[in-house]
């Protein structure tokens, strides 16, 4: 019977989503060894590990049923808002930024984390509170508390200051607020409220290079020298690349370094130069079947607290390419968002795999009970 259930349990794990995540992870690791090709720093191979970790959490994340998390949601909350506030008295700093702890010889972005904190604990929220329900749609005083629970950590992101991953926090929250079904005449007095927030905050919360990277994404040949240089260089990597791309390590924008950033914020446009449009559209596909997935995932859920889990990471994977693809292609604003499992950093290729795990265990989960 047990050898039965094993293989029952194995026959509903959703096997596309896994073997899609395997490929972006091998075309990262691939994409990140060209990137690092001669900076005599093998970035890829820590790279590896992280992946290899994930994946290990992964299958423990598996041997749990998502719904007891919901008992973890507040602590893990709790702990990720701790360890901002270490960062801001004892992060280690790093071009201009601090937004790192160091714990012995590893070094962890508490930032990243967040991302599953806010997706945990709203995931909670939403799946007991019973206001939504009562009245069909909730009103902007409903959400009074997740606004807290969400604003209080954005602001110490905010400081830190890494604008780009406060950003996504808040993208990735309010994506699983509008799932949670909010009045229309609120959502366009939400829009207006963010709009004169937005107002408020450049003209007194903003830093000037923040400034400058939204002025130069309009105009970047004016500050070709300067702060365009980033958005000016990769187009030119992109467009290089053509049909079929240069090839592995032929990319002359990344291998000369004249492509900043390369094996971070702008490793998109590596692969775009080195395996051109085609390989390129599939990179994007790939995402788009993770998110869409997620989504499906969310809507087969047996519960709710099951389907927030699965909106927050369609999310997760939905914003971060779609901001990163869009600043590197000079769509968007450069601001310095990581792409899932393509980008370098240990934090962030463990979230993006715990996401990945949430979602195989709702999938897994929805037969059983």
């Amino acid at each position: 019977m047990a050898a039965l259930s094993t293989e029952k349990k194995l026959n509903d794990l959703h096997w596309p989503l896994v073997a899609t995540t395997l490929l972006i992870c091998t075309l990262g690791v691939w994409n990140l060894a060209s990137a690092t090709h001669n900076s005599g720093n093998a970035l890829w191979t820590a790279q590896l590990y992280a992946m290899l970790a994930g994946f290990v959490l992964i299958g423990l994340t598996l041997l749990v049923d998502y719904r007891w998390l919901q008992t973890l949601a507040w602590p893990a909350y709790a702990s990720v808002v701790a360890l901002l506030v270490g960062v801001a008295l004892v992060g280690k700093s790093s071009h201009g930024a601090k937004r790192w702890l160091q714990l012995g010889h590893i070094q962890i972005q508490p930032s990243e984390f967040l991302k599953l904190a806010l997706i945990l604990v709203l995931a909670r929220w939403f799946s007991r509170d019973e206001t939504g329900a009562r009245e069909g749609h909730y009103r902007l005083t409903d959400l009074f508390w997740p606004f807290l629970v969400i604003l209080i950590p954005v602001a110490l992101v905010k400081q830190q200051p890494d604008l780009s991953t406060a950003v996504v926090s808040l993208f990735i929250s309010m994506t699983m607020i509008l799932f949670a079904k909010v009045r229309l005449r609120d959502l366009f007095m939400l829009a207006g409220s963010a709009a004169a927030i937005a107002f408020v905050v450049w003209q007194k919360f903003l830093k000037p290079f923040q400034k400058d990277r939204i002025l130069t994404f309009i105009n970047p040949e004016a500050y070709a020298k300067t702060q365009g240089y980033h958005a000016i260089q990769s187009q030119i990597a992109i467009g290089s690349g053509q049909l079929r791309g240069k090839g592995w390590g032929e990319g002359t924008q990344n291998q000369l370094r004249f492509l900043p950033e390369q094996h971070t914020d702008f490793i998109f446009s590596v692969w775009a130069e080195e395996h051109g449009f085609i390989l390129s559209i599939l990179v994007v596909l790939l995402y788009m079947f993770v998110a869409l997935a997620a989504l499906d995932i969310a809507a087969n859920a047996r519960e709710k607290f099951g389907s927030f889990l699965c909106v927050g990471v369609a999310g997760l994977f939905f914003w971060h390419a779609f901001i990163n693809i869009g600043m590197v292609t000079g769509v968007l604003p450069v601001m310095g968002v990581p792409l899932p499992l393509f980008s370098y950093g240990g934090s962030s290729v463990i979230v993006d795999l715990l996401g990945i795990g949430l979602l195989l265990n709702v999938s897994l989960r929805r037969f059983m009970f």
